[in-house]
């Protein structure tokens, strides 16, 4: 008798691909089936949302790496052909992604990337600077010794993480992108408003598709970003509320400014719209 622990639509990840239990009557008895159930069961309570987790890193991964173009349908079994996953995994991972308006879910249609439009970008950076300048107000009058150790530790992480790959210089790495999104993040934790930090995570994810296919001459250089980060880390560790505002609200407009400036860099087709596709 041949158990073949991978057929199961749980374990279809490359790390289960090759598992088989070769055995045969004489051999299987009670404790070997108590620990093929014990086995099964847990994946089905633990693996299953650690492998939508992982699909769901690898699909935003590659959107925001400009992998797939904007406007671009997502079609639910390729991709699970493409990762060796199942669909049902993939569409999870599709749908939270949609929460977070990397991606949309059309009716009837299925999963879309995100269009992305100079207009968006533009009310994008103002609810950014809104949303959080009022976060950081409250996180800096609310947060304790906790909340200045974690944006410290964020920031140092931030600090020692290179911006650019030396063979791709004009595309900042993912590992950057999410030691990035860490601090910004750590920056409202102590605000105590879980809505406000939702948004703010949103609004992070979706600026970055933006910058992701921003115009060639997008460049990043024109504000020393480093330092700005310092400085608003400072102001908060000092207390600073106004400060603090100030410097993040001067932050995000000097990054959207230099995007609209730029323009976006769309192929054409994503350039139509999801309906046209």
């Amino acid at each position: 008798m041949l158990l073949q622990l991978h057929s199961h639509p749980v374990l279809r990840s490359p790390q289960c691909a090759d598992a088989t239990l070769s055995t045969n009557n004489a051999f299987v008895n009670s404790r070997c089936i108590s620990f093929l159930c014990y086995i099964h069961l847990v994946t089905r309570q633990g693996s299953a949302e650690t492998l939508s987790s992982r699909m769901y890193a690898v699909i935003r991964d590659a959107i925001l790496m400009g992998e797939v173009e904007p406007g671009s349908r997502l079609q639910t079994a390729a991709l699970a052909e493409k990762y060796d996953s199942s669909t049902t995994v993939v569409r999870e991972a599709l749908t939270r992604l949609s929460t977070e308006r990397i991606v949309r879910n059309i009716p009837q249609r299925g999963f879309f990337v995100q269009e992305l439009s100079i207009d968006e970008l533009d009310d994008l950076g103002r609810v950014r600077i809104h949303n959080d300048t009022f976060g950081l107000r409250l996180a800096v009058e609310r947060g304790d010794l906790e909340w200045e150790n974690l944006i410290i530790t964020t920031h140092h992480r931030l600090s020692r993480v290179p911006r650019r790959d030396p063979q791709l210089p004009a595309v900042t790495r993912l590992e950057w992108t999410d030691a990035h999104r860490a601090f910004h993040l750590a920056l409202l934790a102590a605000c105590r408003i879980d809505i406000v930090q939702q948004v703010a995570a949103v609004v992070f994810d979706s600026t970055e598709l933006y910058r992701r296919w921003a115009a060639p001459s997008f460049k990043p250089a024109h504000h020393d970003i480093d330092r700005e980060h310092e400085q608003i880390l400072q102001a908060a560790l000092d207390r600073d509320v106004d400060r603090a505002a100030e410097l993040l609200a001067s932050h995000y407009g000097h990054s959207h400014a230099i995007m609209l400036k730029a323009g976006l860099a769309l192929p054409e087709r994503a350039a139509q719209s999801s309906h046209e596709a």
